[in-house]
């Protein structure tokens, strides 16, 4: 059934009434390099925030924000499209919204990701429109024990993707009439932390039924140590089974709506999870969405999706971008905490290949951490040439607190050293804080022994792999990248170099430093 709604939705979508051409559409581009993200065809880095849930709920609200995130060296914005805007009655579309906050973001030379909040947003189905909540029996919710109805829409049933699989591509193929030519909007994410709540699986009849089916041939050719069978039979009986079995049911579900918008304008597509927590069972977090341990699904069962993403508010962040950076899965971080720490952030996730980093409730941001960011920002955007022209193994991320004060990284023939300011006697007494800052940044070597390292609060020392070979410092230099060359600012050395033994950016000192090693015998 679900199979018939897609090639319905896909015919009725190229049968449509043409749309202009779109050239040169932003898309992902894979090579040795890594995937990157191409706009306009040359590589861009999405140094993005995004928007509270009903901050760019008219047109008004939006300027001054939009406004307000340019001066602050944003080149993205995240926004939100609700189902229940766009489309208020049935068949009858709105897109005044739409256009508007895309015109004014390009006013602002912004560019724009755009969420779709349809069938589901943080697992709840808040945003569907009046005439899908008020008519249950047409547009089934999930169930939990005892046959209780949720305020989430079930995805399981073939009414409720059809609606929001026809509403999505009525929003895509206006994003191209808009947008096709000028590229403002670079990306779309279809749902919202789409997630199981109170419960690890949809226990109505469709979804008992379905629980008692064969598991699907793509899912078990992702489990090659697998045997056909029922959920049951195959992952065992419980909530992980369960999990498992919602999982490919919601990612088949948004792979319906990707595959259907994505054939009117094929953008970059992508959909992102709310993390579960440590000690916590399915049902106890919101439960089968993009999550690590269920990839397998979800890239069987959504191949449409150019990539899954993690909201990131937990304080284990390195980890987390571990989980979800992996072949196939570029790194993306569409929501993060806007406090003080999100300037390293932004710098280390770039550092490691993220094509991508927005803080969540962007406008909201304190004033320091807002100032901390935009310069985080402006040395990514003057480094984004150098990041691009990078080759494999030349760019690094470094993430330092507490904790984790010291990270070993290696580049070639060469072992760099990154510590956490606070572990250097001279920046007493602030190291004997109990409360370290997070430190960090990123790490480019543009030649064999020369490298740019953009950080706060980080040390970095150099060493040769062959311990016969000793190194050394030649020169560090302070300045900014322009044009993807390095414009030196001034000379640093002596008690800034702590006389030629490393490189320090201090904690509270963001910058840009350019360091050349010699080596000798």
């Amino acid at each position: 059934m679900r199979a018939a709604i897609a090639l319905a939705l896909l015919a009725a979508a190229r049968t449509a009434g043409a749309a202009p051409p779109a050239v040169d559409i932003p898309r992902f581009v894979t090579d040795t390099g890594g995937t990157r993200l191409i706009v306009d065809g040359k590589p861009f880095i999405v140094l993005g925030g995004e928007l509270g849930n009903s901050s760019a709920a008219n047109v008004d609200l939006a300027k001054p924000i939009f406004a307000k995130l340019a001066a602050a060296k944003l080149n993205t914005v995240l926004v939100p499209v609700s189902w229940e805007l766009i489309e208020p009655t049935e068949g009858k579309w709105s897109f005044d919204l739409v256009g508007g906050l895309i015109r004014e973001a390009r006013r602002h030379k912004l560019h724009v990701v755009l969420l779709w909040f349809g069938s589901w947003k943080n697992g709840m189905s808040s945003y569907v429109p009046a005439w899908v909540k008020a008519n249950p029996e047409r547009f089934p919710r999930a169930e939990i024990s005892g046959g209780r109805r949720v305020e989430a829409l079930s995805a399981l049933a073939p009414a409720n993707l059809h609606a929001d699989a026809r509403a999505f591509t009525e929003l895509m193929r206006t994003l191209r009439v808009l947008d096709g030519r000028d590229h403002t909007v670079v990306m779309v994410q279809v749902e919202n932390e789409v997630a199981m709540i109170d419960e690890a699986a949809d226990r109505g009849a469709a979804a008992r039924a379905a629980f008692a089916a064969p598991v699907p041939k793509p899912l078990l050719e992702r489990l090659p140590d697998k045997k056909p069978g029922s959920w049951e039979q195959v992952f065992g009986r419980g909530a992980a089974a369960e999990e498992m079995f919602m999982a490919w049911h919601y990612a088949t579900y948004v792979e319906a709506v990707a595959r259907a918008g994505k054939a009117v304008y094929p953008l970059p597509m992508s959909t992102n999870a709310a993390l579960n927590r440590p000690g916590k069972q399915p049902g106890q977090y919101p439960s089968g969405g993009p999550l690590p341990h269920l990839f397998a699904a979800w890239k069987a069962g959504a191949p449409s999706l150019d990539l899954l993403a993690p909201d990131i508010y937990v304080s284990d962040f390195a980890a987390w971008c571990d989980r979800y950076q992996r072949p196939g899965n570029p790194l993306f971080i569409p929501e993060a905490r806007n406090e003080a720490e999100a300037a390293v952030h932004a710098l280390y996730a770039i550092g490691r290949g993220a094509i991508g980093f927005s803080p969540f409730a962007i406008e909201s941001t304190a004033e320091a951490p807002a100032a901390a960011l935009a310069r985080s920002y402006a040395a990514l955007a003057e480094l984004t040439p150098l990041l691009a022209a990078a080759g494999p193994g030349k760019t690094a991320g470094v993430l330092l607190d507490k904790e984790r004060p010291k990270t070993v990284l290696r580049f070639g023939d060469l072992e760099l050293t990154a510590v956490h300011d606070y572990t250097f006697e001279w920046a007493a007494p602030a190291r004997h804080d109990p409360i370290w800052p997070r430190a960090g940044g990123l790490i480019v070597q543009i030649a064999p022994d020369e490298f740019i390292v953009a950080g706060n609060g980080v040390i970095v020392t150099f060493a040769a792999a062959d311990p016969k070979v000793g190194t050394g410092i030649e020169r560090v230099d302070e300045g900014r990248v322009a044009a993807g060359k390095f414009v030196v600012r001034r000379r640093l050395n002596g008690d800034e170099t702590h006389q030629g033994r490393h490189l320090r950016v201090p904690m509270g000192a963001l910058g840009v430093q350019r360091v050349k090693i010699y080596r000798y015998k």
